[in-house]
């Protein structure tokens, strides 16, 4: 049972976050996420395991005029991200329960699908005792899952935008062969000078583009603050992935 809510805030306070006082909370990741993915009014996101709903409402809060769905395994987590989409007056921003590895086949056909998936092996995870922290955090499902459930929701050339840690980048590439292009690699480095631990990866569903690679994010000062850049997309600018270098 999720014990004890708490309200948050993101995007400089337009975006209200009812999640869990105990488990998996959401912190910079699904803001990152939302700012990456290259939406327009009008247009239909699918994120896969929403959580509480906390990249789908930064990209509504960014976004006006789309139409979200969030999949979410977890019942009483998939109850508050309802309830978040309520309390930010969000009716578009639609909460099923389902696992991502068992796609309903309603969910078809969207512009774009976005995924923060569990960083942890559970082979290698020390395992949460904490039900929710578990299923937020130890990947159950494999990248596999994620990625051909990301690619069977996606209209044809429509986007797939994730984050992952950086040591799966080589695994999620292998995955995306073939099936997708345009693919942008974005390193997230921790301090300027400092080997990347994550990366946003884009693609386009059945496109032939060669992969490039972006310049990247430094998300730190060297005293801890978030550098300006990361502080404006914290505070709702757009993360534009167009800015790219050659692989």
């Amino acid at each position: 049972m999720i014990e004890g809510p708490t309200e948050d805030l993101l995007l400089g306070g337009r975006v209200r976050l009812r999640q869990p006082r105990v488990g998996y909370r959401a912190a910079i990741d699904p803001v990152l996420l939302a700012a990456s993915v290259p939406a327009r009014p009008g247009e239909r996101v699918l994120d896969l395991g929403t959580g509480t709903g906390a990249a789908s409402l930064c990209l509504m809060a960014r976004i006006a005029g789309l139409d979200a769905v969030g999949l979410e395994i977890d019942p009483e987590t998939a109850a508050l991200a309802r309830g978040n989409a309520r309390l930010n007056g969000c009716e578009r921003f639609i909460v099923r329960e389902a696992d991502i590895a068992e796609l309903p086949k309603a969910l078809r056909g969207f512009d774009h699908v976005m995924a923060n998936p569990p960083y942890l092996d559970p082979a290698r995870a020390d395992l949460s005792s904490n039900d929710s922290r578990r299923r937020s955090t130890v990947d159950q499902a494999g990248l596999d899952a994620w990625i051909k459930s990301a690619l069977t929701a996606a209209a044809p050339r429509g986007s797939l935008t994730l984050i992952q840690r950086a040591d799966r980048l080589a695994e999620i590439l292998l995955l995306l062969d073939a099936r997708a292009g345009a693919i942008v690699v974005v390193p997230l480095w921790p301090k300027a000078g400092e080997a990347a631990k994550r990366v946003i990866v884009a693609a386009r569903k059945g496109a032939r583009t060669p992969l490039r690679l972006h310049p990247g994010l430094v998300l730190h000062e060297p005293d801890g603050r978030y550098t300006p850049a990361v502080d404006a997309i914290l505070r709702g600018a757009a993360f534009d992935l167009s800015r790219v270098g050659s692989a």
